[in-house]
């Protein structure tokens, strides 16, 4: 597991960062505008695309990408890269067999995409890194969302620039319900809520301060695009879902005043067992659902989202929810297992199953490592080809993918994200992973030396897909293949 001095070592010098010194030091020396307290902003929430049409079978939209500016620090407006305006962008809901089209138009003076993140969908649809909307342009985008309810999200994927692109605002919530989840007495309405969590970096003027590999010089935690917010909560049950956003920030998330998380979904939906956790590990772009009672909290206490790994101890205070009264007259008991709480929740049967076993029938391995000569991330030794397919798959085959992470002498993580897949995680280092970290997922952790065994069926659709480092500026220098899957 990483931990608190871990993180140090990943932002020094002898870590990732020695790659582009030279831009650390000059974001490292740029003026910092005053920030607000901790807690002294309420949370925002995104707005909720509506649709600008329906039929009996789908629900079209239509989304703007532009460049616009917002209020993010009191007093001072930033210049931000947007989805219709809205910082982080509009939540999109979607519902399971029910097709979700939307044309983007590009407002911005330069390419972009968009890639629907933990989704299967057809290629022409996914959002491929050398698939761009041009500038004046618009691009329509279909999603069958024939998979299970996930708390998915929608991001920039243009080659080599979708690092700069999603700091500087392209990203939102995508939120997949199916008949499922909809029967299970789970929070829901305004005690659903959706965090997208990311650091950033702001100069003495407001703007977004951009470098590759700034790690340690993005001071500022950001919530739905509020630093450090409050949210006024009543005494009940709350279901929250942690997404994040950042580029390159690792998560481990934490409640004070003994509160625990219930945590019933991870990257692609629902956890076949539901767990409770003291610490949530989220790395760039991985989703966790979390149901928290605040029935257990006395009334006027302050509970506080915190990262117990973060390198700056200003960093470590994600989010405050500010108990207030009402609710049940004395202290509800905690519950001291995941069995005991789903049955506060009325739940007796969680119906969610197990991955089905199936035999493999391929093998592969993949090595990420950097290269600090030419200041490239590759995998298997080589960067990003556009013309090369790394891996050709049989539609329906199950394959295991080893993952290594190839820089432990650097001391830098990786992430491995691939498209179109959701995949299990057998295990690490040779040992069985944790169940509430191991299915459904599309972003594999790994930490400098790790080998990690993954299983995913490719029985969705056919095409090239791309694979790749979910710590942004890794991608964006190279750290990327592509599979085809073919009939």
């Amino acid at each position: 597991m990483l931990n608190r001095r871990d993180v140090l070592k990943l932002g020094s010098a002898a870590g990732a960062a020695m790659l582009f010194p030279a831009g650390r030091l000059a974001s490292a020396l740029s003026d910092d505008p005053p920030m607000p307290a901790p807690f002294s902003m309420p949370l925002s929430l995104p707005p909720d695309l509506m649709p600008v049409h329906r039929t009996s079978t789908t629900d079209f939209y239509e989304v703007e990408i532009s460049e616009t500016e917002h209020e993010i620090l009191p007093g001072t407006r930033t210049r931000l890269l947007t989805y219709n305006g809205s910082f982080p962008g509009p939540t999109i809901r979607a519902t399971r067999g029910r097709e979700t089209v939307i044309r983007h138009t590009n407002r911005m003076g330069k390419p972009a995409t968009v890639h629907l993140h933990g989704a299967n969908v057809p290629a022409s649809s996914d959002g491929h890194p050398l698939d761009p909307i041009a500038p004046g342009t618009s691009r329509v985008y279909r999603y069958p969302n024939h998979q299970a309810a996930a708390t998915l999200w929608y991001h920039d994927h243009t080659h080599h620039a979708e690092s700069e692109q999603v700091y500087r605002g392209l990203a939102g919530a995508y939120l997949l319900s199916d008949p499922v989840g909809r029967r299970l007495p789970l929070p829901s309405g305004r005690y659903d809520i959706p965090l997208l969590i990311r650091d950033a970096k702001f100069g003495g003027d407001g703007r977004l301060v951009y470098r590759y590999d700034d790690y340690l010089n993005r001071p500022t935690i950001l919530v739905n695009g509020r630093p450090q917010p409050y949210l006024d909560v009543e005494r009940r049950v709350y279901r929250l879902r942690l997404v994040n956003c950042s580029n390159l920030e690792p998560f481990r998330f934490t409640l004070t005043e003994g509160a625990s998380f219930l945590q019933i979904a991870s990257d692609g939906g629902f956890l076949p067992v539901p767990a409770m956790r003291r610490e949530i590990d989220l790395w760039p772009s991985e989703r966790a659902e979390v149901v928290v009672d605040f029935r257990s909290v006395r009334p006027g206490s302050q509970v506080v989202l915190e990262n117990s790994i973060a390198a700056d101890d200003l960093k470590r205070p994600i989010m405050q929810f500010r108990v207030g009264g009402g609710g049940p007259s004395g202290i509800v008991a905690r519950a001291s297992s995941a069995e005991g709480f789903l049955r506060g929740l009325g739940i007796r049967d969680w119906p969610i199953e197990a991955p089905p076993r199936r035999t493999p029938s391929k093998h592969r391995r993949f090595v990420l490592s950097a290269d600090p000569n030419t200041h490239e991330f590759h995998i298997n030794g080589r960067g990003f080809d556009p013309e090369r397919v790394d891996a050709t798959i049989e539609h329906g085959a199950t394959e295991i993918w080893e993952i290594v992470n190839g820089d432990g002498a650097l001391g830098i993580p990786h992430a491995m994200h691939l498209h179109l897949v959701q995949f299990q995680i057998l295990d690490r280092n040779g040992h069985p992973e944790p169940s509430y970290d191991a299915y459904p997922k599309d972003t594999v952790r790994t930490n400098p030396g790790d080998v990690v065994r993954i299983q995913a069926t490719f029985d969705g659709y056919t095409g090239r897909y791309p694979f790749h480092c979910h710590f942004m500026d890794h991608s964006s220098h190279s750290m990327m293949g592509q599979f085809e899957v073919v009939r």
